[in-house]
């Protein structure tokens, strides 16, 4: 195939150099541009028609969605986000952005992002390509909720389907917490977070195995990365991942919570 044409978008120039390094490595891609701000951007898409557009979110002006906003849909790149900031996930695929990397980006998930590109990119997928996605659908469509996601026990595996991007697999072990976020829910490991369509309530009850906890109406965390636990006023309590995240214990749930981590 041809090579796909990408923009660098970002407001630091020190990540533009190191993610422009970075992309040497895939020769699928041709850097054709870098741009500092949404209008610099904007010039550039119009001048060379880019396949591709990794784009930061937080930048002076305009933000990344912002960019997004004056591109017409169906002449529309794909978007990569790369961003440090995990919180803007659930937006990033509603506005169907191919993936979504945090920095400082790791070469596999780069590389994985842009196997998504270039098989979005292949006319065609061959028989076995269609084999396995016809797999992944038909066992998640077993035991798929009403929701428009899907989700299931799987070898130890949280399976992630949204309908718009290539199923994901998160062992388990790897999850230190979830968080709501509208009708979505945010699943983080130490260095990724991945987006779902599910009910707190459901996978609480029907999908995450035993060492998972609700913390909060909006929070569960999986107890094995629970490095301290510290009361704070009103029965509640500040609850610190090995990741040094921190998060809010809740009255309703502190009980259970020091009930579990003295199990």
């Amino acid at each position: 195939m041809n090579k796909l044409k990408t923009l660098l978008v970002d407001d630091e120039y020190s990540a533009i150099e190191g993610l422009a390094i970075r992309l040497e490595a895939f020769p699928q891609i041709k850097v054709v541009g870098y741009a500092r701000n949404v209008a610099d951007a904007l010039a550039l898409i119009s001048k060379t028609e880019p396949d591709l557009i990794f784009l930061d979110i937080e930048m002076p002006g305009q933000s990344g969605f912002e960019l997004i906003k004056q591109l017409q849909p169906e002449n529309c790149p794909a978007i990569i986000f790369v961003t440090a900031f995990h919180q803007y996930a659930v937006k990033a695929f509603e506005v169907r952005a191919l993936d979504y990397l945090l920095k400082p980006v790791k070469k596999e998930r780069l590389a994985e992002a842009i196997a998504r590109v270039v098989a979005r990119a292949e006319p065609q997928p061959n028989k076995q390509q269609l084999l396995e996605v016809a797999d992944i659908v038909q066992n998640a469509a077993a035991t798929s909720p009403t929701d428009t996601a899907t989700y299931r026990i799987e070898q130890e595996k949280l399976l992630i389907q949204d309908g718009h991007h290539p199923a994901q697999l998160i062992p388990y072990r790897d999850i230190l917490w979830i968080d709501a976020a509208g009708d979505y829910m945010c699943v983080h490991t130490s260095n990724e977070t991945f987006v779902m369509r599910a009910r707190m309530k459901s996978l609480i009850s029907e999908v995450l195995p035993d060492g998972f906890v609700r913390i909060h109406k909006s929070t569960i965390v999986n107890l094995q990365h629970v490095a301290k636990l510290e009361p704070l006023i009103n029965s509640e309590y500040k609850l610190t991942l090995v990741n040094n995240k921190a998060l809010k214990v809740s009255r309703t749930y502190s009980k259970q919570l020091k009930e579990s981590l003295s199990a």
